[in-house]
């Protein structure tokens, strides 16, 4: 009889949110040391590659509230990691950037993310590395888009 307290052990789907799970955990830790979190590194990580983006714009691509991006970017730039290049008020959008600061953040978070990578597959060759690859991204896209 099958324990229905455990998820089956071969429900893709469950094995990919424990999966997820114990990653997020363990890079979230990771990160704490550096004196960030997942929503910093997702932050710096878009505005690095489209400076001036609004916090609204901001928190849709980190699929979170604008309030949730408005404290992630405070955060940031009490850090000194971004800048705000316009005065601040009400109506006018934010052009902010990464500062040099920010940019080394951004690379320590960045080969938190590399190590986890390598021991995620250090027991997978070449081949079924690539393979790996190429399967979660067709899950990937066959999940569909994120919940709202």
């Amino acid at each position: 009889m099958q324990d229905v307290t455990q998820p089956p052990a071969t429900s893709p789907a469950m094995l990919l949110v424990l999966l997820g799970r114990r990653l997020r955990e363990r890079m979230d830790a990771e990160l704490r040391e550096q004196g960030l979190s997942l929503r910093h590194m997702s932050a710096l990580g878009h505005l690095a590659g489209g400076p001036g983006l609004s916090y609204s714009e901001l928190a849709r691509r980190a699929r979170i509230t604008v309030q949730s991006m408005q404290s992630t970017l405070a955060q940031l730039e009490a850090m000194g990691a971004i800048e705000r290049r316009t005065e601040p008020g009400r109506g006018r959008t934010a052009e902010l950037h990464v500062t040099g600061t920010g940019a080394a953040l951004l690379a320590k978070g960045r080969e938190i993310v590399r190590a986890t990578d390598e021991q995620l597959v250090s027991a997978l060759g070449e081949d079924e590395h690539a393979l790996t690859t190429m399967l979660l991204r067709a899950l990937s896209a066959s999940a569909g888009p994120a919940a709202p």
